[in-house]
């Protein structure tokens, strides 16, 4: 599968709160490092962030790829179980196996604002604390 393939089918799967079609993409063991939920492993993180989930549209910008790394860059329109919008603009990292699965996913965006929604409503996030 090429990189701009895997990215679109991520997204597609996600934008659906396609839980399967998500995993599917991933190595059983495979971590994800969030802003917001911390490192857990996929098969967890993706079912917390998809009942956390009212909407979402996803709109791919780019995507870059290095020897078994993807990234890609994207916009997440974003809205929270609650009602509240909380998009963002964001990059993910993928790190891939040889049989071209995720092995570690790390998200990175600016939280200074989806942070503070998300809390509210979800009652708190996770936070690097070292």
């Amino acid at each position: 599968m090429t990189p701009r393939r895997l990215a679109a089918d991520y997204l597609a799967a996600l934008e659906r709160g396609d839980l399967e079609g998500v995993l599917a993409l991933f190595h059983p063991e495979a971590i994800v490092h969030s802003p917001l939920y911390g490192p857990l492993p996929a098969a967890e993180f993706y079912p917390r962030l998809l009942a956390d989930t009212g909407r979402s549209e996803l709109h791919l910008r780019g995507v870059t790829q290095g020897e078994r790394l993807v990234g890609v860059w994207f916009r997440f329109d974003w809205t929270l179980s609650s009602g509240t919008a909380a998009g963002f603009e964001c990059v993910d990292m993928l790190e891939l196996d040889g049989e071209g699965l995720i092995t570690t996913l790390r998200i990175f965006y600016d939280t200074a604002t989806t942070r503070t929604a998300f809390e509210r409503a979800t009652g708190g996030s996770w936070r690097h604390t070292t």
